[in-house]
């Protein structure tokens, strides 16, 4: 039995769904993809059997440099070295504390932690404790912001969710400003919140951030980004300035410290402060982390900054995507599948779209697809690209996309069920198991 198989079976039996992230489960990868994977190194991955990938998850969409980038992973070492962590603040998270500040234009105060839950929920208390109000509206479309009850309650995975919870969010469609006026005229005075991502797959149109940030002052609702992907990737300063949005709240992880685990709020002053020790000011407890300003992410953090602002990382995403994209299309073109391959979103994060013979997305098929690309060893859940991925990589991953979009067609043209090695993909979101 390979080390695979065994560790594996061994991940199931130890962890819940064999991983601690569920978009990280085998559910959500091909039959052939790793089980386990061992180490990682700029932008490739082993699994525990020596096989290496060209990997576009990069550790769901957190390394934007590369795997164990050497300036980065020695400055958080070296924080380690002056111990990791402290009894009181420590230095180097004051220093962050004020890099942040200084970057990002909207932000007055930040609270670091180590998972965007984390928060994403901290942003949602601070509205309630600010407004005085209960009720939080989220874009529907958007397809993760925490794991906490407020989020999964409005998701078809609700179960061990009390009603009473799942009563309290509300959905907006993007790009639609008509049903965000809706939601605060229906639920006038109740509204604490609006929170979205600033883009996904669907690019903003005739200034939807904007307008939606307006309503929010309009009816007095705190208005929340949630930058946990486009941070750190759309620009160094994030898609609010790539499109120009002041935000109240902002939310910040992923990217930010290249896969260590350094998350952030931040916002205006007289938000943020509610989780402070104004004198005469109800209490309101915000975040409370024993390691949530970890000296080593904190470190990390500081570089990757450098390291953006040196190497113009943002400008070489745009421009590796762009070559990505316009190569996938253009094999998609030469087998006349356009209108069943395609791509969608910002070319720094373009989403991939793999479609049935009802010109539908379609799991079946993105599942021989993928599989078809692990053939070849690129491992591509989802496009994520980093600073790492360049010029070979790219022609690297067009050589296997040609050879993968011959097998999906012909899949296209038959029984797609007998060109799929295992398991179907299946979304996180569903139902049952």
């Amino acid at each position: 039995m390979m080390l695979n198989e065994i560790y594996g079976q061994k991940a199931h039996s130890l962890i819940p769904a064999g991983a601690h992230t569920y978009s990280r489960t085998d559910e959500v990868f091909p039959e052939n993809a790793p089980r386990v994977i061992e180490r990682t190194s700029g932008v490739y991955c082993w699994d525990v059997d020596g096989n290496k990938f060209l990997d576009y998850g990069m550790a769901c969409r957190s390394v934007t440099v590369g795997y164990g980038y050497e300036r980065i992973a020695d400055a958080a070492v070296a924080q380690i070295r002056n111990g990791n962590t402290a009894t009181k603040a420590s230095k180097v998270e004051v220093d962050a504390a004020e890099a942040l500040v200084n970057l990002m234009p909207w932000v007055d105060m930040v609270k670091f932690a180590k998972n965007g839950s984390t928060v994403t929920t901290a942003a949602v208390k601070l509205a309630r404790a600010y407004t005085g109000r209960k009720y939080i509206v989220r874009c529907k479309e958007h397809s993760f912001f925490s794991y906490d009850d407020w989020f999964i309650g409005d998701t078809v995975m609700d179960c061990g969710i009390p009603q009473e919870i799942k009563s309290l969010t509300l959905d907006f469609h993007y790009n639609d400003l008509d049903s965000v006026r809706q939601i605060f005229e229906d639920y006038k005075g109740q509204v604490a919140c609006l929170i979205m991502v600033p883009t996904e797959s669907e690019e903003p149109k005739n200034n939807f951030l904007q307008e939606v940030g307006k309503l929010c002052k309009e009816y007095g609702v705190v208005y929340i980004l949630d930058e946990m992907i486009t941070g750190f990737r759309w620009d160094l300063q994030g898609a609010c300035q790539y499109y120009g949005v002041e935000p109240d709240l902002v939310t910040y992880g992923k990217g930010m410290a290249n896969g260590f685990s350094v998350t952030a709020l931040g916002g205006k002053r007289e938000i943020m402060e509610l989780g402070g020790l104004s004198p005469g000011k109800e209490r309101v407890f915000l975040i409370s982390t024993t390691h949530g300003a970890e000296m080593s992410g904190m470190g990390a953090f500081l570089e990757t900054i450098k390291v953006y602002q040196e190497l113009q990382v943002t400008s070489h995403l745009w421009s590796m995507g762009k070559k990505l994209c316009c190569g996938l299309m253009d094999i998609a073109k030469e087998y006349k599948l356009q209108d069943y391959f395609y791509i969608t979103g910002a070319e720094c994060s373009p989403n991939l779209v793999i479609c049935g013979q009802d010109q539908s997305p379609s799991f079946p098929y993105r599942t021989v697809f993928l599989q078809e690309m692990l053939r070849e060893g690129i491992l591509m859940p989802y496009i994520s690209l980093a600073y790492e991925h360049g010029e070979f990589e790219i022609e690297m991953t067009l050589d296997a996309a040609r050879k993968a979009m011959k097998v999906y067609l012909d899949s296209l043209n038959g029984n797609v069920d007998q060109f799929i090695m295992g398991n179907i993909i299946q979304p996180v979101f569903r139902k049952y198991n």
